[in-house]
């Protein structure tokens, strides 16, 4: 590892404002079996000393406290509940309870549901969140609304409703966007100038196509998503958006709104080689991930590991890396290719 000249938030800012930063910026994201696990194999007391042990340029989200009407570890602010789900290395959590899923009408939706406020929430803390993390990026607020709808209605009913009840849809859907609209001003008025990242986000693509008809995302979503762009641009924020599978044919209409970062590259889906991806729009937009973890980081050795993050910096990062950075992980074979069993983060 090279001595490093700057911060975490240097780094990432580097990158974002297109300038060769001192090392190639590094982030993590994984379950809380894979950080214990990783965090008893070097002998650290905290995730802190992980990432400081790894030269993590770690990502601190700044969220309020929930201080509205009393619920249970089981249930979110929407009503949703979930329940854990167990597997072989742990547990994840599964909405199980969608409080919408009866209604077929506005109105009925209007007699029998209370939206959640902003105001349920306290921001008076978030400026002692940030004490001791100004040297990192700091992420804070965004939306990712159908996500919470597909909850609210159950997986299936919410597709659904955008085909034969748009208009229940569309209401809901604007709720949830104007919460994450206030939610979002008010995280920027705590810190005002020092939130770097906001996550507007949406799962767009499956492995093989889009999960939603381009029209319904460029009259749905992309015109609600432009008006939480062009807030985090107003304020200095650069848009952060996550969105999995094979999205290419949405790609221009995501940069059109304004995104600024895409993740998280998965290549090994329809259409989404990395190489083509950095030529068409390379310039237009930073590239955040590209790590294969549905292949090669579970199954995949360590030299397929090394080769694919090897390749990942030479086509994903043309342009931005110190020469020689790639000295040490020549790549010696072609995306697409690898050995045995060899996703998305980097």
């Amino acid at each position: 590892m090279p001595k490093e000249s700057m911060t975490p938030k240097e780094r990432w800012l580097a990158v974002l404002q297109r300038k060769t930063p001192d090392r190639v910026p590094m982030d993590y994201w994984g379950t809380d079996e894979t950080m214990a696990k990783l965090q008893q194999h070097l002998g650290c007391a905290d995730e802190w000393e992980v990432f400081r042990a790894l030269h993590i340029d770690r990502v601190v989200t700044m969220r309020p406290e929930y201080v509205g009407p009393l619920i249970d570890d089981d249930h979110d602010m929407f009503g949703c509940g979930f329940r854990d789900v167990q597997y072989e290395g742990g547990f994840y959590r599964e909405c199980v309870v969608h409080p919408l899923a009866t209604y077929e009408t506005i109105e009925e939706l209007e007699a029998n549901y209370a939206w959640p406020s902003a105001d349920w929430l306290d921001y008076s803390s978030i400026p002692e969140q940030l004490v001791g993390k100004e040297e990192y990026p700091i992420q804070g607020g965004g939306s990712e609304p159908f996500l919470t709808y597909a909850r609210l209605r159950g997986m299936e009913q919410a597709y659904v409703d955008l085909l034969v009840n748009p208009e229940f849809a569309l209401y809901c859907l604007d709720k949830l966007f104007d919460l994450s609209y206030i939610n979002t001003q008010r995280i920027y008025e705590q810190i005002p100038g020092q939130v770097m990242l906001s996550y507007v986000a949406e799962d767009f693509g499956s492995q093989q196509s889009l999960l939603f008809s381009p029209k319904t995302i460029r009259e749905v979503f992309a015109p609600r998503m432009k008006r939480m762009i062009d807030l985090a641009h107003s304020a200095g924020v650069y848009v952060f958006h996550h969105s999995d599978g094979a999205i290419r044919p949405i790609l221009p209409d995501m940069i059109g709104v304004g995104i600024d970062i895409l993740n998280p590259i998965q290549w090994r889906c329809r259409d989404m080689e990395r190489a083509e991806l950095k030529r068409d729009f390379g310039d237009q937009v930073i590239f955040h991930g590209g790590m294969d973890n549905q292949h090669t980081l579970p199954f995949g050795a360590v030299d397929d590991v090394r080769a694919e993050v090897a390749y990942n910096l030479e086509v994903l990062g043309a342009g931005g890396l110190h020469p020689g950075a790639l000295s040490q992980h020549p790549v010696n074979q072609p995306a697409g290719e690898y050995r045995g069993h060899v996703r998305d983060r980097l």
